[in-house]
């Protein structure tokens, strides 16, 4: 077998490797009825996900009447304290998800995380899937302090450092992945089913799947380009 281009392969976890939109949307809910505000359809909450917790409850409250900032702190800790209890509940993996990751596996590459999520809640989320051991690092928003979450290249570097260094590449939804692979000096691949906040083709990924089934060819080709 031809040696794989990337050590590592980073990934998103929101809307890249998870379907969390179903949870993250009944926990938003939560802290909108604590607040009086109308609920998000469901079926609707991805538009708002993708830089953590404080920006998805953020924009929902800025559609629905604006933000109460001396509300809002309290309102956050309940959102995270329902989610947290309730973290797994509709959770899974993208179709494919499975097969990719042991595809990756064979050959030998470490396979990581950087989410803007808090840590303990990513960490939390693998042990109740019983996947937190597929994973060489698992970095969250708040894992290298405030200012650090992506789009900053921090934590992607950080990814590439505790995985012993190597070729790297990511794997991202939104603007905020793209960005912050770009600062990193990394690949990017972009996934269609996810929560994009643009077209899927407007992220400025070097390649964009539209399923699982295709991330590892997509990475060789990546790679043998020379985009390393």
């Amino acid at each position: 077998m031809i040696k794989f281009p990337y050590d590592i392969v980073g990934f998103d976890l929101d809307g890249t490797l998870f379907d969390t939109s179903r949870d993250l949307g009944v926990a938003l809910n939560h802290a909108l009825a604590l607040a009086g505000r109308p609920p998000v359809p469901l079926e609707d909450v991805t538009r708002h996900i993708g830089g953590g917790a404080a920006q998805m409850l953020r924009s929902a409250l800025s559609e629905s009447g604006g933000v109460d900032e001396a509300a809002f702190d309290g309102l956050q800790a309940e959102l995270v304290a329902f989610y947290g209890r309730n973290i797994a509940a509709h959770t899974a993996l993208f179709p494919g998800g499975a097969a990719m990751l042991d595809a990756l596996d064979e050959r030998g590459v470490k396979i990581a995380i950087a989410t803007n999520k808090k840590e303990s809640l990513a960490v939390r989320l693998f042990e109740e899937l019983g996947l937190l051991h597929r994973f060489a690092c698992v970095i969250g928003g708040d894992t290298l302090g405030p200012g650090t979450s992506k789009p900053r290249p921090d934590m992607l570097h950080a990814m590439v450092e505790r995985c012993g260094g190597g070729k790297a590449a990511f794997v991202g939804d939104t603007t905020f992945d793209t960005g912050a692979a770009r600062a990193a000096g990394l690949p990017v691949v972009a996934v269609r089913f996810g929560f994009c906040d643009l077209p899927p083709d407007d992220l400025g990924a070097d390649a964009v799947i539209d399923h699982f089934d295709d991330l590892v060819s997509v990475l060789e080709r990546l790679g043998q380009s020379g985009i390393l």
